[in-house]
């Protein structure tokens, strides 16, 4: 099976790592299907194999890409449309696997070439309109949803990335084994084809410097965008340190422009000192700065369930989490501590995290759930189950 896997997004770059799209790419060929990969011209290539990469032209002038929706993309998601077509029309594909917005023009594209379509749902369109601030028009939302129903309509498989999207979806196709819930439960390292950021030295010379002086740690990892929550984990921590003076907060994962804003709000609130904001850097820096963590936190607001909640769960560290449908929907009040979204509900749960000694169960049963109910080995059996169903 040869498929072509579009993928608009800024494919491995400080600015937002889809890592779906490489795992989803990664089981893919280790089953035995053939990659193209179609994306944004800035990022990393990633090494595959049975995969092929191609590009649009980077466009450095439009400047850093950004998470969600922005005029940007809009130009560069012409640029994808033109070079998804040229790429129909060079080769025979028997499957497009689209990623997002991309589906809006594969779906009309379908019959002229005569592929099977996957629709790679990882957010409802209409509704990030919304959370990014990007629109509040009522007609470009009510054509979003119009395009992402004639999407689901029209494609021969769904995914959707956790239960939320789920109950979306099947409300709306009519023929329920055409969806596939996959969650993005797997995180192998990543094979870069060049070498990746390792980390500023002087920060983890910082890093190491305070962690002298401080006897316990809060950390956070993944992107700061402002519905990650991090205002209200930042407000939190000047709770917790009232009590708790020798605890230190890490976030890691923004933007520079990010980490400065971030900066000045922890200097503002007075928690500078203990309070540590970093870049992004690749994934085994990550977890090295998180091997030092005695409570993760996920202060996120909106949006579906992020990767690294499944990366959290299985680190058999206590997670505090906001009680968010995000999170509700893959864990419950045994596995992690659940705060309301408000500064006082998440000061009061990473107290009980830091000191409550029922918390290595609580971390326990988390990583057991993650064990049994979201392995690699089920990941993998749900690729198999999609890839037989179009194969068919």
């Amino acid at each position: 099976m040869k498929t072509l896997v579009i993928a608009p997004q800024p494919f491995f770059t400080p600015r937002g790592t889809p890592l779906s799209v490489y795992y989803r790419n990664l089981v893919s060929t280790q089953l035995g299907v053939d990659v193209d990969l179609l994306t944004y011209g800035q990022g990393e290539d990633v090494d595959i194999p049975r995969q092929k990469i191609y590009r649009i032209p980077d466009l450095p002038f439009l400047g850093t890409i950004p998470v969600g929706p922005s005029f940007v993309k809009i130009i560069l998601d012409v640029l994808i449309f033109l070079w998804a077509v040229g790429l129909l029309l060079r080769n025979r594909y028997d499957v497009v696997h689209a990623h997002e917005e991309s589906v809006f023009f594969c779906w009309w594209l379908k019959p002229i070439f005569g592929f099977k379509l996957i629709y790679d749902m990882h957010s409802s369109l209409p509704e990030q309109l919304l959370n990014f601030n990007f629109t509040r028009s009522r007609i470009l939302i009510k054509t979003f949803e119009y395009l992402e129903r004639k999407s689901l309509e029209h494609s021969d498989a769904v995914i959707t990335v956790c239960p939320e999207l789920s109950w979306k979806v099947l409300k709306i196709i009519r023929n329920a084994s055409r969806h596939f819930l996959i969650e993005n439960i797997i995180f192998d390292e990543i094979k870069l084809k060049r070498h990746e950021n390792r980390g500023d030295p002087e920060e983890y010379r910082e890093f190491s410097a305070t962690l002298l002086r401080c006897s316990q740690v809060v950390a956070y990892a993944g992107t700061f965008e402002d519905y990650q929550g991090l205002d209200l984990l930042i407000q939190s921590f000047a709770k917790v340190l009232s009590l708790k003076p020798r605890t230190l907060c890490l976030l890691l994962g923004g933007t520079p422009e990010q980490v400065e804003y971030y900066r000045n709000l922890a200097k503002e609130h007075g928690v500078d000192r203990q309070c540590l904001i970093y870049s992004r850097v690749d994934k085994t820096s990550a977890k090295n700065y998180l091997s030092y963590a005695n409570v993760l936190v996920s202060p996120r607001l909106s949006g579906s369930t992020p990767l690294k909640i499944y990366e959290n769960m299985a680190s058999g560290l206590p997670l505090v989490a906001t009680r968010v449908q995000a999170h509700t929907q893959v864990l419950d009040s045994r596995e992690c501590v659940f705060v309301d979204p408000d500064p006082d509900s998440m000061a009061e749960g990473l107290l009980e995290a830091l000191e409550s000694p029922n918390m290595n169960e609580v971390a326990a049963r988390a990583k057991r759930k993650y064990d049994t109910k979201y392995s690699r080995e089920r990941y993998e059996q749900c690729m198999r189950k999609l890839i037989t169903s179009l194969a068919s």
